[in-house]
């Protein structure tokens, strides 16, 4: 059974005396938690954020790299740089990246596969923007973006990489998928990696929805078979909102560990 990870995606949210107050406020609330958890905020705070996470429950991840060890490339931050601050996950192809700051598939398969090379876990985000969606081609959109983000991957590299479901419409609108289409979607990019790396593989992959998550919807969302977790965006700048979608998740999935 596929052990849910629960990701909070800081987005640029939080100095270090803040990510250092949010962390003190979560930590004891997901102490012994099952889920696998793992905290994204801003590059500034990796270290004091890696530091205070030390020994405990909740993993950190960065949320973008550059597919360069190092070189002229003002700006920018290799996957050495993320494991050295403390990385174990990075977000990659955000759509707040592919909207503002130009990124294609082909970069997004160029840092997936800098991140795995680097043992990074990629966390690599697909999705369909509101036009899209009306115009029936949500699965044409999100095939390409997974198929892109996965060229050059072996299937023993795939079994680390997790999928992130997440509707540009329902993105910090408040809207968000219903558990029903979240599922259905899902389900499908199980099947393509199954068609890509074979049923084996593809059972291993964990598949998260993203897209106004909170915990209001958590539960609906974690009981269906397909999703394995959530990248939760606004809800994780809050202490109890963040932790209440964990221990939900986790009541919902029925995950036990060894």
């Amino acid at each position: 059974m596929r052990r849910p990870l629960i990701a909070g995606n800081w987005k640029m949210h939080n100095t270090i005396n803040e990510a250092r107050a949010l962390l003190t406020a979560l930590l004891p609330q997901v102490r012994g938690s099952r889920c696998q958890v793992v905290v994204c905020p801003p590059f500034t705070c990796l270290a004091a954020v890696a530091e205070l996470c030390a020994g405990s429950e909740v993993g950190v991840g960065a949320q973008d790299v550059f597919w360069e060890e190092k070189g002229a490339f003002t700006g920018e931050i290799s996957p050495p740089m993320l494991k050295e601050a403390g990385c174990s996950h990075v977000i990659i192809g955000h759509s707040e990246r592919r909207q503002y700051f130009g990124e294609t598939d082909l970069n997004v398969n160029r840092k997936a596969k800098a991140a795995l090379q680097h043992g990074l876990v990629p966390i690599i985000c697909v999705g369909e923007t509101l036009e899209e969606r009306e115009a029936g081609v949500t699965k044409e959109i999100c095939r390409r973006q997974l198929e892109g983000a996965l060229q050059g991957v072996t299937a023993a590299q795939a079994e680390a990489v997790v999928v992130a479901y997440e509707p540009v419409w329902a993105i910090g609108t408040g809207r968000s998928a219903s558990a029903a289409d979240a599922q259905e979607v899902i389900a499908y990019i199980r099947e393509l990696l199954s068609g890509r790396f074979g049923k084996q593989v593809a059972a291993k992959v964990r598949i998260l929805y993203g897209g106004s998550v909170k915990p209001e919807n958590t539960a609906e969302l974690m009981a269906k078979p397909d999703i394995d977790g959530a990248l939760v965006g606004g809800a994780s700048l809050d202490a109890s909102s963040f932790a209440s979608i964990i221990k939900l998740a986790e009541a919902a999935c029925g995950y036990q560990s060894n």
